[in-house]
């Protein structure tokens, strides 16, 4: 098990990743860099480019790829947290650190829907939320950032209490439609409220996943106004078409995606999203734990479905596991470019699998195999107990 606290990265360590086979930006507008060499001091990108042309002296740490994939770590934008790295949902241990080795470093509370006997009153609500938020911030199993403290939004809120929540560091709602407000008009006066103090929305769509929930239909989900539409696909029932169709097209927001949803609804979301040419819109989470389980290699499942059976280019589809992300949930990581978090996956096609190289086998609809993850500009994790092995690993070498 790795350690649970991440340790501080001092602000002159130097780390230096080197002899990159293929390095995928997370940008979808230019997914592969002509780079072999990343540099990173005090755990953020401070170069990207060719190593004869970087400043590489002087690194605490060297990493050799050994011509492997580097990207940036991966981002689930859809889970329920509860306390530390354990879930009551199916009472089981270590499922963020497990989720690490599935590549994942970032991870988005929906809400902590599953904590026994959550508290409905406001102040109850409130007081859960900013207790979430600070024992995260403190408490990165593994390394991983999970932000969370994301209500539930309750009738009887006010502005006020919005209010109170930002000034005490809550920055995310949980999936509206989860509590008791599941009416458009209301939530869109609470999504506006929480909006004007810097909190980001996501909305629950479809049928009900848990009890308490309910059926959010697309004219809930327009009306509201979240900022991003929480599991487009499905959480586990989806909409029929024409009402995905209708978000689609009724709204700019983040359109969701899950694992743990339908899978048809998600690829019909991605074709549509496509022939708008929006598909930046798009991100993955995998709406767990959850009753189908804890999904370690969730995101990663989720590029290969949408790049293979979707027919878009794995490069594109890394990118909605990563700087589509990072960009619609005001992230400063899922890119790699100077300044954002030196937080990065080493992959390489599976052993044996039919692919041609990395790309064809994530096309082919196989896994990646991870060899290394990095967050903060430290190591984290070498070879991955749960992906299929690597045809390459990166070594450390100082």
């Amino acid at each position: 098990m790795a350690e649970p606290v991440a340790a501080q990265t001092h602000p002159d360590h130097k780390l230096v990743i080197r002899n990159v086979g293929l390095m995928l930006s997370g940008d979808i507008a230019n997914p592969i860099l002509d780079a072999d060499t990343v540099v990173a001091v005090g755990g953020r990108i401070a170069a990207v480019g060719r190593y004869g042309d970087l400043d590489t002296e002087g690194a605490a740490n060297v990493v050799d790829a050994n011509g492997t994939v580097l990207a940036p770590g991966l981002i689930d934008s859809h889970v329920h947290p509860v306390a530390g790295d354990w879930t009551p949902r199916q009472n089981q241990l270590g499922w963020i650190d497990s989720t690490m080795n599935g590549g994942v470093t970032t991870m988005i509370s929906a809400g902590e829907v599953h904590t026994p006997g959550r508290p409905r009153d406001v102040v109850g609500l409130k007081a859960m939320a900013i207790f979430a938020q600070r024992a995260f911030t403190a408490f990165r199993p593994g390394g991983v950032k999970i932000h969370a403290g994301a209500p539930v939004i309750e009738p009887g809120m006010v502005e006020e209490d919005f209010k109170e929540l930002a000034a005490a560091g809550v920055r995310l709602l949980g999936e509206v439609g989860l509590g008791g407000v599941k009416d458009g008009a209301t939530a869109r006066q609470m999504v506006a409220w929480a909006r004007k103090y810097g909190i980001q929305s996501t909305i629950h769509t479809g049928g009900p996943s848990i009890p308490g929930s309910g059926l959010i239909g697309a004219d809930v989900v327009l009306e509201a106004d979240t900022d991003v539409v929480g599991h487009v696909n499905g959480g586990h029932t989806a909409l029929p078409d024409k009402e995905i169709r209708c978000i689609c097209e009724g709204c700019r927001r983040g359109l969701e995606l899950v694992h743990n949803g339908n899978e048809r609804a998600a690829l019909y979301t991605l074709r549509t999203a496509r022939e708008m040419g929006q598909l930046e819109r798009v991100i993955l989470g995998t709406d767990g734990p959850a009753g189908s389980g804890v999904q370690p290699l969730g995101i990663a499942r989720m590029v290969s479905l949408l790049s293979s059976l979707g027919d878009v280019p794995a490069e594109i589809a890394f990118c909605f596991a990563t700087g589509n992300t990072a960009r619609m949930r005001s992230l400063d990581c899922g890119l790699i470019e100077p300044g954002r978090a030196a937080d990065f996956v080493f992959m390489d096609k599976a052993q044996h699998s039919a692919g041609r190289d990395f790309l064809d086998s994530i096309q082919l609809g196989d896994l990646p195999g991870i060899g290394m993850v990095v967050i903060d500009g430290q190591v984290r994790l070498g070879r991955s107990r749960n992906t299929p092995p690597a045809e390459k690993i990166p070594s450390v070498v100082k």
